[in-house]
């Protein structure tokens, strides 16, 4: 059994990264079961999850969206937050009780929760019907441990490494219409609030060759979309012993002629005037940009370690509203940083009021266990936080609906995505600009980009109509 350990993760080191190919198992032992996996976090999360899926149908399963009938349930876990953590652990007493009556079950926890030394801790001294843990850096592993696990006893094996790099993974993906594309693993920032650098690991980019030739099946399979995934997008290829930069491989990906591609998630000490070029310069490089702010004061960001000032943001995000044609920008921002006094909470407003984002996170700051953050005092009241994010997401919320009506009577392409969940006679899409429609239109323009003219505008969302031109 392998434990984490918070100290080593945070060890870089001038190791060189190893590039694998990705092993897979087979089995007999699981045909014809079922399995259940449940993702919790962002969208690297998610598109590890499509990984899982695939291990798991590999070795003859087949998914179910019914806990009871399941007899593997996989819980894909998130660390960003103490909710995050709330949530799973709450699922694990539906857990518990599902394992009183089926002992044959057998539960997997994985992901970035697994990472960190009292998750762990408390597995084994709360939950020992959990009979596998593994983390961010052996998904690969997963199959293994199923084929060797046993009720009766809980198999550990969570890597606190630098990692490396596993090529050809193949992916159960959850649309045939858009598609993640990992870029870049890991993070060498060490914000001091967060995880994700000891959950992760160091910064370790794929080769160019190897990105550009998974958009190109994706764009001969149908696709219409790609997302490139990183923790920080912007730091692709700094590691690569190749010279190459994150503008450079936004730009051969761009001349594979798939329709859209988008990209996050971007830290603004990385984002260079030439991102900013090549994104102007290509139609199907999206003209949308999330850009985490996370405070609007110079004394917070310091203490947040964001290597940046608020100012330095600022020229950033004017930079690209005058170079990008349309762009929309959105931003993460936490509330009441340890020490944050209303002075600096004003700051962050005042941001927020010249900049105008078209939508924001807004998160309460909350401490992880082994960060620096997470020492430092914090004597502001929750009440207190609670009201200041009240305050935040008013004008966030405000500014995001400001930003919508402006589409209202325009005509914008769409590309749809599926049905519309409350009106079944609508397809839901986005627009180039990341902005959720519901469509009246048939249901064969699914997988299209069509022309959508704006009729309402409401804060989150916008309604629309269809337009005779459908692009593809």
């Amino acid at each position: 059994m392998n434990y984490p350990d918070l100290k080593k993760a945070r060890i870089r080191t001038d190791k060189e990264v190893e590039y694998k190919e990705n092993p897979m198992v087979s089995g007999t032992k699981f045909l014809e079961k079922k399995y259940f996996l449940r993702t919790y976090g962002c969208q690297m999360n998610e598109h590890d999850g499509e990984q899982m899926a695939s291990i798991l149908e590999h070795l003859g399963m087949s998914a179910c969206d019914d806990l009871e009938k399941s007899d593997v349930i996989v819980l894909n876990t998130c660390a960003i937050r103490e909710n995050a953590h709330d949530k799973v652990f709450g699922y694990l007493g539906r857990i518990k009780h599902l394992k009183k009556t089926r002992p044959d079950v057998i539960v997997a926890i994985g992901g970035c929760m697994s990472q960190e030394e009292g998750v762990v801790e408390n597995l084994k001294k709360h939950h020992p019907y959990v009979n596998i843990v593994f983390g961010t850096h052996n998904i690969h592993e997963l199959g293994s441990m199923l084929l060797d696990a046993a009720s009766e006893k809980q198999d550990i094996e969570v890597y606190s490494i630098e990692g490396d790099v596993y090529e050809h993974i193949p992916y159960k993906r959850a649309s045939e219409i858009t598609a993640w594309v990992n870029i870049i693993y890991g993070c060498d920032k060490f914000c001091t609030y967060c995880i994700v650098p000891y959950t992760r690991g160091k910064e370790r980019s794929r080769h160019l060759d190897e990105i550009v030739s998974e958009v190109e099946a994706l764009k001969n399979r149908g696709y219409m979309e790609v997302t490139l995934l990183g923790q920080n997008v912007n730091a692709y290829g700094h590691d690569l012993k190749e010279k190459v930069e994150f503008s450079e491989l936004l730009e051969a990906v761009a001349k594979t002629g798939i329709p859209r591609i988008r990209f996050v998630t971007s830290h603004p000490w990385n984002f260079t005037d030439k991102m900013i070029e090549v994104i102007a310069k290509y139609d199907n490089i999206m003209p949308y940009i999330h850009l985490p702010l996370q405070s609007g004061s110079d004394r917070i960001l310091k203490l947040m370690g964001r290597k940046y000032t608020k100012n330095e943001y600022l020229d950033l995000f004017h930079k690209m509203k005058s170079q990008i044609p349309n762009v929309s920008i959105t931003t993460d921002i936490i509330v009441g940083f340890p020490g944050e006094t209303e002075s600096d909470f004003e700051s962050t407003l005042e941001v927020v009021e010249e900049c105008k984002f078209d939508g924001a996170f807004t998160f309460i700051f909350s401490p992880r266990e082994g960060t620096p953050a997470a020492k430092m005092k914090d004597d502001t009241p929750l009440e207190e936080k609670e009201e200041r994010l009240k305050r935040l997401n008013e004008r966030i919320n405000f500014y995001s609906k400001e930003s919508n009506k402006r589409l209202v009577g325009h005509i914008t392409p769409v590309l749809v995505l599926g049905e519309s969940e409350k009106d079944s006679t609508k397809v839901y899409g986005y627009t180039d600009t990341m902005k959720l429609v519901n469509v009246k239109a048939p249901k064969n323009t699914i997988g299209k980009i069509i022309d959508v003219k704006i009729t309402d505008a409401k804060s989150f969302s916008l309604d629309g109509e269809i337009n005779e031109k459908i692009h593809s």
